[in-house]
């Protein structure tokens, strides 16, 4: 196996551990164990813990970019854009009921341990911000783009907390289409202006 492709299988495996386990929780063993490495041969790759941790974020950011430039691609209408980003919380629901927000549970385990990769791992949410207030833009909202973003955003992460607090589907799905009622009521504000 190519050093590219082991390093990320080791980068995947640490995330998918690091989310269900905490960083905290999840040890070289554990990831190598996973990958089936030797501590040897994973030593390779990484040195230190928080070298991995450091190319889980890329990862996670990378991805999330993808996932973003995706909607784009597939949904015309920035409203569309914005709801793709709202039923995430039921589009991954069972992760989230089991383990959480992988954002907001990784930012704030590291905010905990006064870890200096908490600023990065906080950028996701500065990713879905600045993204989410250039579709409110879009929709006509410019002036309060940036509130509506935090909006959506602080919505979701509480519907997140509660979903893992209390595993309630009925209870994430009544909260995703009240955010959705707000979304279509927003946009039919900006068709009439």
């Amino acid at each position: 196996m190519a050093r590219s492709e082991t390093r990320a299988q080791i980068v995947a495996a640490a995330d998918r551990l690091i989310y269900e386990r905490g960083f905290e929780h999840t040890s070289f063993t554990t990831i190598a164990e996973a990958v089936g490495l030797s501590r040897g041969n994973f030593y390779y790759h990484f040195k230190t813990k928080d070298e991995i941790l450091a190319a889980v974020i890329d990862s996670r950011i990378e991805t999330t970019r993808g996932m973003l430039r995706c909607w784009e691609d597939e949904a015309a209408e920035p409203g569309e854009r914005i709801r793709r980003f709202i039923r995430i919380v039921e589009t991954n629901g069972a992760d989230i009921r089991d383990f959480g927000c992988p954002v907001g549970t990784l930012t704030a385990e590291l905010a905990k341990l006064h870890h200096p990769s908490q600023p990065e791992a906080a950028a996701l949410f500065t990713l879905f911000r600045d993204w989410l207030g250039t579709q409110f833009t879009a929709l006509g909202h410019a002036a309060e783009a940036d509130a509506m973003a935090l909006h959506v955003l602080a919505f979701s992460q509480g519907i997140a907390t509660l979903a893992n607090a209390f595993g309630n589907e009925d209870f994430v799905r009544r909260e995703v289409e009240r955010l959705e009622a707000w979304l279509a009521d927003c946009t039919s504000k900006s068709a009439r202006s």
